[in-house]
């Protein structure tokens, strides 16, 4: 291996389901259009070096963004939670830094616990879903899956949309080889077609838009839909993107932003979107 990480060498580039019957009918149910209304978007991969910088990195999450003078309540996408250091410090970090103000979500799950959730409870969350994507190699790359969940506004339930969190395998792409460079490119194209067909599809099949985060190990990363997606970031690994749906919730950009870690090769990434019912 090369004495600068894979990761770091990207950097450098840059539960039951809700039908679509029921998606729609709560769409056509909806009342009168609403404002535009900010919701702060944020990606955030630990990262594997500096490890006693990780509780102030969640930290630093959790207070960085300020809008109208007043700390934002973001919606996290985490990335390598206990992944190479599982020592459980990370997510207890998680639920002490993003208190009763949110959920955390995935932090403990078997599966997909190195890609939780932080969702402010400004939301509810209607529905949640893991997509396993592939199994993983050892001293290669763990396996690797597609956090799901449905958010609801708790003031205006009408305002749905999806929110999913993953991070696709290192190293395809970042110009190194290695014997397992194959596999690992076979993985990737494998990872983006499930985030594609199995999430991005999936969900907007049922009048769902989709908000994404993820470190994705490839810069510039096609678009997953390309007359569809939108993306906060041109380039870069940590990546921010969003599908528009049918069920009458929009998604704009409003604003972009980064909130320094001191852990690894990454920042934490954000968007502040905006978000009405139409």
């Amino acid at each position: 291996m090369a004495s600068i990480s894979r990761r770091r060498a990207l950097a450098l580039g840059g539960g039951s389901l809700l039908g679509t019957a029921g998606a729609l009918a709560a769409a056509r149910g909806a009342g009168a259009a609403t404002d535009w209304t900010d919701l702060v978007v944020v990606t955030a991969n630990i990262g594997r070096e500096n490890l006693g910088q990780r509780e102030r990195a969640i930290r630093d999450v959790r207070h960085g963004v300020t809008i109208g003078g007043q700390t934002a309540q973001p919606l996290v996408g985490w990335q390598e939670i206990g992944e190479g250091d599982d020592d459980g410090q990370e997510p207890r970090w998680i639920n002490e830094h993003f208190g009763s103000n949110f959920r955390n979500v995935y932090e403990y799950d078997d599966s997909a616990h190195r890609v939780p959730m932080s969702i402010p409870r400004a939301y509810d969350i209607v529905d949640r879903r893991v997509t396993v994507v592939h199994g993983g190699m050892a001293g290669v790359s763990p396996h690797r899956v597609i956090t799901q969940a449905v958010l609801a506004r708790a003031d205006d339930p009408q305002l749905r949309f999806v929110f999913a969190n993953t991070h696709y395998v290192a190293g395809a792409w970042n110009g190194q080889t290695d014997p397992h460079e194959d596999w690992r490119k076979d993985r990737w194209q494998e990872h983006f077609r499930s985030h594609r067909d199995d999430v991005l599809g999936h969900w907007r099949s049922r009048g769902y838009p989709v908000i994404w985060t993820g470190d994705v190990n490839r810069s510039p990363m096609p678009l997953l839909l390309p007359n569809h997606e939108k993306r906060a970031f041109a380039n870069g690994i940590d990546q921010i993107g969003w599908v528009p749906g049918s069920n009458g919730t929009e998604l704009r950009l409003r604003d972009t932003r980064v909130v320094p870690m001191h852990v690894d090769g990454h920042d934490a990434r954000v968007a502040v979107l905006q978000v009405r019912r139409a």
